[in-house]
């Protein structure tokens, strides 16, 4: 089904999330709503413990919303789906599995029914390839680095054709080398396949760089949409060629203000 083109990809329609425990409430997340287009990169950014990972989790159907509602092309989100695929910034791959065999694993659950034995293994293959993993096909995770092991879980995700591409601070636990050379294959990879994707960071230059729009959220609890900034910086991107240009520094210091100056006043604007 498309989406009719007067209506985002995505919405996020005055969603709320409160958890409860025992007989206490805490309200995570308040009155968010955002409408994302096809094959946008939106980076979404904040103070740790405002709920960013929590608005993730709504949009990949894991957390039931408490009041509101995500639309995916106009049908509500409320489970899990492989239109939707998470890469957390634990790779959560299974140790004993191959690399081949952990992006197998998702191709046979989504593609069983739909795709040949000699055609899940072409595409297995194929999404190896697009991240540069091929060679590595028969290792297991305890064999390869923390940044190889990233890239097997952007294989997998990928190879599910997702919708959405999911991402909860894929780069955080990486050394700075390993981290820029996995961003510039994300922004590759996103030129090519022209993906909707939505990735948490507190990065603010990683934000910059990958981003359509960045989403700044205000300190939780009770977390909001402060302010959401477009990047008007054309694609392709080169990082070097950035670093002086002025539209890259004035997005790099808008959203530095925003965390470290005026989310703080949000709640009174």
């Amino acid at each position: 089904m498309i989406a009719p083109a007067n209506k985002p990809f995505l919405q996020l329609q005055s969603i709320s999330k409160t958890f409860r425990r025992g007989g206490a409430e805490t309200e995570v997340l308040h009155d968010i709503s955002l409408d994302i287009a096809n094959g946008e990169f939106i980076s979404i950014i904040g103070h740790s413990g405002c709920g960013k990972s929590t608005l993730l989790n709504l949009i990949a159907g894991l957390t039931t919303v408490t009041t509101g509602a995500v639309l995916l092309e106009q049908h509500e989100v409320n489970e899990p789906g492989p239109e939707r695929a998470v890469v957390f910034q634990n790779h959560s791959l299974l140790p004993w599995l191959t690399v081949y065999d952990n992006v197998r694993i998702a191709v046979d659950k989504v593609f069983a029914k739909t795709k040949s034995r000699a055609e899940r293994h072409a595409w297995t293959l194929h999404n190896l390839d697009l991240v540069q993993m091929g060679h590595a096909k028969d290792k297991r995770p305890s064999e390869i680095s923390g940044g190889m092991k990233q890239r097997v879980g952007i294989a997998r995700a990928l190879a599910m054709e997702p919708k959405v591409l999911l991402m909860d601070e894929p780069f955080g636990a990486l050394d700075a080398l390993t981290r820029a050379h996995l961003q510039d294959s994300v922004m590759q990879i996103h030129g090519r396949l022209g993906n909707t994707a939505i990735m948490i960071t507190h990065d603010v230059d990683e934000a910059v760089l990958l981003s359509d729009r960045i989403v700044m959220m205000t300190n939780g609890p009770s977390a909001r949409i402060g302010e959401v900034l477009d990047v008007k910086l054309p694609r392709p991107r080169n990082r070097l060629e950035l670093v002086s240009d002025p539209h890259y520094i004035h997005a790099r210091e808008a959203v530095l203000k925003f965390l470290y100056e005026r989310h703080r006043y949000v709640e009174a604007a």
